[in-house]
């Protein structure tokens, strides 16, 4: 994979970013910025702003906050609500979801479903598969990822204990090539590679 930056090496940059809810304000001038190799874990209590800080550094919200963000690269933004379409099998949902980015066979979609546990389940409707496995589809796509930037919300629910473990070493394994990791998760980081923690605490503190 050939990973790109911008013009500083910078992946991604927000400066003075604030963000507000309805009438309460969940961060007020925060900056973030984001180099190749690095990985960022987004702390905080439910309704500290989390998953929405990582809804705007993917660009899909489009108002409620000011500041400035530069994203000189692709991304991938993996949400916390599982984006599996039931009528859909594993396969079919994996090839509609990297559909565009690059040139995939099928032999690396099933490839990727087999590193995330769900070998035979390749052609099985998802409305037969539990929570964890729609987790695990959703998943696979870091597996195809061409995409230098990670955005990843919770990335761990509903992921036993392997499972955890393997993410972790595909996040080191994405740094190491030049990528970014920014997930936000409830549990603590064991991977042995250089972590960067942003804490944010709901009612605007940082």
């Amino acid at each position: 994979m050939s990973i790109t930056s911008g013009c500083d090496g910078l992946l991604l940059q927000c400066s003075a970013l604030t963000l507000v809810r309805g009438e309460r304000e969940l961060f007020s001038g925060l900056d973030v910025s984001l180099r190749p190799g690095e990985v960022l874990q987004v702390e905080g209590e439910n309704g500290a702003g989390k998953t929405s800080l990582l809804r705007v550094l993917a660009g899909l919200a489009r108002y409620g906050y000011e500041g400035e963000i530069t994203r000189p690269v692709p991304l991938l933004y993996i949400g916390h609500l599982s984006a599996v379409k039931e009528l859909l099998t594993p396969r079919e949902n994996l090839a509609w979801h990297v559909d565009g980015h690059a040139d995939y066979r099928d032999s690396d979609v099933c490839a990727a479903l087999a590193k995330v546990g769900l070998a035979g389940y390749e052609d099985v409707p998802s409305h037969q598969l539990s929570a964890g496995q729609h987790r695990r589809v959703n998943l696979a796509r870091l597996h195809l990822s061409r995409q230098p930037l990670w955005l990843l919300d919770e990335p761990f629910t509903a992921i036993d204990r392997d499972g955890v473990a393997s993410l972790e070493h595909l996040f080191v394994s994405h740094a190491k090539r030049g990528g970014a990791v920014v997930l936000t998760s409830h549990q603590p980081l064991r991977m042995e590679y250089p972590l960067t923690r942003l804490m944010l605490r709901a009612g605007g503190d940082l």
